[in-house]
């Protein structure tokens, strides 16, 4: 492959957490895993309120510098993208902020709290000509890319039904502390907001846009103790979003699987499941399925009858979508960080002017939509109808 002249393409960084780690572990990655498209990230200035995280994007990141206030990153002529990696209730000020001041923005979901804060994103970056991506990490998996076109190559036939459940554990014990997710005015949803809208934006990505939905969610972990080290110590305090929801859902006309019915479910607290991110999708002619533990497996069946009839499982290997780019042959498995890394690709493809398919902020309003009417049915218990995003990315017919 013939290198192209290097761009480099000055980074900054809002919030110093897990989450903005991997985001500049994935940008540090990308030259060495494409190195043909010439695209350099340059850590040039994080933002984090705490010293602590300063001195680890520093130290440790390699970034030039840190800072307390974000406002310094978006003012810094040297920073040409933004990660967005703060808590859920700042996503909107800071995005909002970022793209009028003409930075492209890598914002991590969901965006916002709810369709009217990330409506408010989604017309920031428009009136500011910028580029966006939503961190919308599970439509990046080798498998989930060959499912894609196996779907659109209508393997599968005539879409008839989806099944999605995104469950986890990490919020099971009920003594683990009310941290910010738990707490409507910082969260938003709970788990509504967090893990349904990666399972929405998956079913977006697969099947195309959600018409309607009628859901219900519920808290089943009522109170949770206060963090330690704050005025709430030793007390317990109220959580006030859901831990659990589910939906059924209709395709809008437009998307690929138009006609199909679908349910959806999510969860924070299961007790078992770890990271059991999943979804079926059923056809006249075959199905598939893929669960994000084991991310590098794709299961299919296209037979209709027979003795071996059943599905068979599909280990990625180099002829899925990206898969090479990390590992050289079938059976040596990618990882979370590989996914985030071709989102980083995808990102800078973007934000360079080049041919990219990264989801956008049009993707985060038309997930954010689904969730806002899912709210809305979970209190009236009707069907609630969602608007179709223009530039959004769903499969469509």
């Amino acid at each position: 492959m013939t290198a192209s002249p290097v761009r480099e393409i000055g980074v900054g960084l809002v919030s110093v957490g897990w989450m903005g780690r991997l985001h500049s572990r994935a940008y540090r990655s990308v030259p060495f895993v494409y190195p043909e498209l010439g695209l350099r990230p340059r850590l040039v200035q994080a933002a984090d309120t705490a010293e602590a995280g300063r001195s680890h994007a520093t130290d440790v990141l390699g970034y030039e510098s840190a800072v307390a206030d974000y406002r310094e990153v978006l003012a810094n002529p040297d920073v040409d993208v933004v990660s967005i990696c703060a808590p859920n209730f700042l996503h909107a000020e800071v995005g909002v902020a970022a793209a009028r001041a003409g930075k492209h923005i890598w914002i991590e979901k969901p965006a916002g709290r709810g369709a009217h804060e990330t409506a408010a994103i989604r017309d920031a970056v428009v009136d500011a000509g910028v580029q966006s991506a939503v961190g919308f990490n599970y439509r990046q998996p080798p498998a989930i890319q060959r499912a894609r076109q196996l779907i659109g190559e209508g393997a599968l036939g005539r879409i008839t039904n989806v099944r999605g459940r995104f469950f986890g554990g990490f919020s099971a014990d009920p003594q683990s502390p009310r941290a910010w997710r738990f707490v409507r005015e910082t969260s938003g949803s709970g788990v509504l907001g967090d893990l349904m809208g990666h399972l929405v934006d998956l079913v977006h990505f697969l099947l195309g846009p959600i018409g309607s939905v009628t859901a219900s969610t519920g808290t089943f972990i009522t109170e949770r103790p206060g963090l330690a080290g704050t005025p709430d110590e030793g007390r317990m305090l109220p959580v006030e979003n859901d831990d659990y929801a589910n939906m059924l859902l209709r395709f809008d006309d437009s998307a690929l699987a138009a006609g199909a019915l679908g349910t959806l479910d999510a969860s924070w607290l299961a007790v078992g499941p770890k990271a059991e991110y999943a979804i079926e999708v059923f056809g006249t002619e075959g199905s598939l399925r893929w669960d994000f533990e084991r991310l590098n497996e794709l299961e299919l069946a296209i037979r209709r009858a027979g003795e071996s009839l059943g599905y068979t499982r599909l280990l990625a290997d180099e002829t899925f979508p990206e898969f090479a780019r990390f590992q050289p042959g079938s059976g040596t498995s990618m990882g979370y960080d590989d996914l985030k890394t071709i989102e980083a690709k995808k990102f800078l493809l973007a934000v360079a002017g080049q041919p990219s398919d990264t989801s956008t902020i049009h993707d985060g309003l038309a997930s954010a939509h689904v969730l806002t009417a899912a709210e809305e049915s979970a209190a009236s218990g009707q069907w609630v109808e969602t608007p179709v995003v223009p530039g959004h990315t769903g499969h469509v017919r």
